[in-house]
């Protein structure tokens, strides 16, 4: 006979044992872990706070980026169904889109991206880099959040092709056991260099790594406070953003057997930085992208990590989180589009 406490570790084994499996089935993409390291400059700079960041912009798909390890997961789910060709959409400058356009040319599938906007008299930034990688384009006016996914699908099916559709920003469960895996990674990177992260500050903006870190952070115990910033305010689908990561993470507690109990408080957004729009450099983005690049020689993006990592300063700034904090900034990547908004940057 096993004791009760016998019994509870068994359990907690098969439990972890099971989650294992889950996070295991995906189709490598990444150059894995990504470096954890301390930004000693800007530490200094801000002391006494103590300031790391995690470098997803070195993932090394097709110049790296957070949706890499969304992608490990959607490619491995396309491949799984017997697909050969995968759709998704964003804005003309989308990181997931370059990103899952280089991840089609691993696994050997047509990738087709509808894109937001009009076609352009020259292509720049990431757009350049996913007609490299072999994307068919499809430029969608208006819609850049996949509105036109389904009506593609429907005429790729009729020409006898199997395609994939990915939702814009590779936003669902799926794509978000991609950053549950993501905090497995971080809590080994912790554990090795005797670190607790109070807080962690990233971009959110079509929820799918907000919802991975929420349900990692609970399953792995890390308790960090998760400071999610804003980039983009408008709604998805009829829900708020807030709303559709709440019911990510409620669909994702029940695959995973995580107990809590989430409230909608418990994703809320600062949406404090987004005022000026999606994808609309100000002054908050220049200077932050300008000082990380000048204080540690790393380049942000103008769109999602130089908006979230000038929020994070100014909180340092305004003393709004705790003084003495370890505070962790998660850096999605985006390094390309900086030569979209070169003009914008000087």
């Amino acid at each position: 006979m096993i004791t009760e406490k016998e019994y509870e570790a068994l359990k907690e084994k098969l439990k972890n044992i099971n989650i294992d499996m889950i996070l295991d089935q995906k189709f490598d993409l990444g150059f894995f872990p990504t470096p954890l390291h301390h930004l000693k400059n800007l530490s200094e700079e801000y002391s006494p706070y103590h300031i790391f960041i995690k470098r997803d912009d070195q993932t090394g798909l097709a110049s790296g980026g957070n949706k890499t390890r969304k992608l490990e997961y959607l490619i491995w789910e396309a491949l799984q169904n017997g697909c050969d060709t995968v759709i998704t959409a964003g804005a003309q400058q989308s990181n997931h889109c370059r990103q899952t356009a280089a991840a089609c040319a691993i696994a050997k599938l047509k990738c087709h991206l509808l894109l937001g906007g009009t076609a352009p008299q020259k292509y720049n930034g990431n757009l350049l880099l996913s007609h490299l990688l072999g994307a068919q384009i499809h430029f969608t006016g208006e819609n850049r959040k996949g509105e036109n996914i389904e009506s593609l699908k429907q005429q790729l099916e009729l020409e006898g092709e199997k395609p994939f559709a990915i939702p814009y920003g590779g936003s669902n469960l799926t794509g978000a056991l991609g950053f549950v895996n993501a905090v497995k990674e971080l809590k080994a990177q912790l554990i090795a260099q005797n670190l607790k992260i109070d807080y962690l500050f990233f971009a959110s903006s079509s929820g799918g790594t907000q919802a991975g870190l929420t349900l990692g952070n609970d399953l792995y115990n890390l308790k960090m406070n998760l400071v999610p910033i804003g980039i983009d305010k408008s709604e998805k689908q009829g829900m708020s953003l807030e709303e559709v990561i709440y019911n990510l993470v409620n669909e994702g507690k029940q695959l995973l057997k995580i107990k809590k109990e989430y409230r909608l408080a418990d994703v809320k957004i600062i949406n404090d930085y987004s005022e000026a729009g999606y994808g609309v450099i100000t002054e908050n983005e220049k200077t932050a992208i300008k000082e990380l690049a000048k204080s540690e020689g790393i380049f942000l993006d103008p769109v999602y990590t130089g908006r979230a990592f000038y929020a994070m300063l100014d909180y340092l700034k305004k003393e709004k989180i705790p003084s003495k904090a370890t505070v962790l900034f998660w850096h999605t990547g985006g390094f390309p589009a900086n030569f979209y908004y070169a003009n914008q940057l000087m």
